[in-house]
């Protein structure tokens, strides 16, 4: 599904302008993007949680050459489903 597509349905659920839609995406997105970038992990109730993990340098190793590789130190977006998040999605 595309922004575009999510916005439609949006609107159409909520019986709202295409506009007031987009609006209340991107303010979504924008909410869930700003309490990662402060350290908060995100939760949405029934559908499962955002979270900012660090992960350790490490040595790796090229598939094509089998040459070892330093891979740097980065933080990575992590999702974890909820327990209920596949009855959520069977329940619409």
């Amino acid at each position: 599904m595309t922004k575009t597509e999510l916005v439609k349905h949006i609107a159409d659920a909520a019986g709202i302008t295409h506009g007031q839609a987009t609006k209340a995406l991107d303010g979504t997105i924008q909410g869930i993007a700003t309490g990662l970038r402060n350290g908060d992990s995100v939760a949405l109730q029934g559908l499962g949680t955002f979270k900012m993990v660090h992960r350790e340098a490490r040595t790796g190793r090229n598939p094509s050459t089998g040459a070892t590789i330093q891979i740097p130190a980065k933080d990575v977006l992590k999702f974890k489903a909820s327990k209920n998040a596949d009855k959520m999605i069977k329940g619409f």
